[in-house]
């Protein structure tokens, strides 16, 4: 979370007084924003040892867990949003992990680097793997297990029966609706489960 720009952005996505679970919250920055500015509550899920003592020095609760292991310690819709923010692309069960995202929380709201931006369809055009400051890792150490566009996302979406709220992207941090598979390098999905659908 880099930019306040991006985190505002998504902040506002958010409604005011909602109970937030961050899945992959990272040093609760975000999280941290939202107690401060939208009077929300709530807990970061993360595993990292540092990010986790960060979260601790901003006064986000925090749980140390592999999000692998799954989401089965938190009920049927005991959040209002569930976040995953530059997570979905680090795991192994990146499926699963969607559903229970809309299992647990009343809204998801999504985010990962999308790898259709013009610029890494040219870096493979050229025979390379990207590296961008979104995707800055070479093919052989790069932590992301899972590369995806703005329109999988969409077709994951909808083969799953969850209702995309909205849907936008940020290219250098500013905000990309025109075009978004091919322009954004970041991709943005809010998310809730189709009113038939049962999770």
């Amino acid at each position: 979370m880099s930019s306040l720009q991006v985190m505002e952005t998504l902040a506002a996505m958010v409604p005011y007084g909602s109970r937030v679970l961050d899945l992959g919250c990272g040093d609760g920055s975000l999280l941290s924003h939202l107690l401060k500015t939208r009077g929300c509550s709530g807990y970061g899920v993360e595993i990292d040892d540092d990010n986790v003592a960060a979260c601790i020095q901003r006064g986000v609760n925090v749980i140390q867990l592999n999000l692998d292991q799954g989401l089965s310690m938190f009920a049927d819709q005991s959040f209002d949003v569930v976040l995953q923010i530059d997570t979905l692309q680090n795991l192994r069960n990146a499926e699963t992990m969607l559903l229970e995202t809309l299992r647990v929380g009343r809204m998801g709201i999504i985010t990962f680097p999308n790898f259709a931006h013009w610029f890494n369809r040219w870096s493979v055009l050229a025979g390379r793997m990207p590296i961008t400051r979104k995707l800055p890792y070479q093919w052989y150490d790069t932590p992301n297990i899972r590369v995806g566009t703005f329109a999988d996302f969409q077709a994951l979406a909808k083969d799953n029966q969850l209702h995309i709220e909205t849907s936008f992207g940020f290219a250098d941090e500013k905000l990309v609706r025109w075009c978004p598979n091919l322009r954004a390098t970041t991709a943005v999905f809010q998310l809730t489960a189709a009113p038939h659908r049962k999770l």
